[in-house]
């Protein structure tokens, strides 16, 4: 998929096994996959699931909540304020490709759903990228599966089925 303003981002099926520190080390993450009984196994069945979808400048998508998604640039800001030189420095390396080539190739961030609540597992430096160059972001939406919790919201039913 495609996400245009003067520059271009063409998104890709991201590769989750590249993400496997996300979910087995990211302190922050760590509560989600718990609350909802979400396994590795789980998440791999989930990402086979997904689909690119486009998520426009929000800390929500399609109404669900989407936590760690800090979406205004002062939230931003803070965070890039925080995080390590690498970090910084990797978002960097693409800002300056992006504005040479105007066009990069990058595989999407990816968001985890289940039980009416979604994560963003990976990707916040491409999705900031995308944002705060005016342009509309894909990412890889992967509906998960809660172990052992039954789903009777009609919301969460009607979000799993999308």
């Amino acid at each position: 998929m495609r996400s245009t303003s003067t520059h271009q981002v063409v998104w890709l099926k991201p590769e989750i096994a590249e993400e496997q520190w996300e979910f087995f080390h990211h302190p922050a993450k760590q509560d989600y996959y718990l609350r909802h009984g979400i396994d590795w196994e789980q998440l791999l069945a989930a990402c086979d699931r997904g689909r690119l979808m486009p998520y426009p400048r929000s800390n929500r998508l399609m109404g669900i909540p989407v936590t760690m998604s800090y979406d205004t640039y002062e939230e931003y800001s803070i965070y890039l304020a925080k995080a390590k030189r690498g970090y910084r420095k990797s978002y960097a390396k693409m800002e300056e490709e992006l504005q040479r080539s105007g066009t990069l190739t990058l595989k999407a961030p990816i968001i985890i759903r289940c039980d009416g609540e979604a994560l963003l597992f990976s990707g916040y430096r491409r999705l900031c990228l995308a944002w705060n160059y005016g342009m509309v972001p894909y990412v890889w939406l992967a509906p998960a599966r809660s172990r052992g919790k039954s789903d009777t919201s009609g919301v969460a039913r009607a979000f799993l089925q999308n």
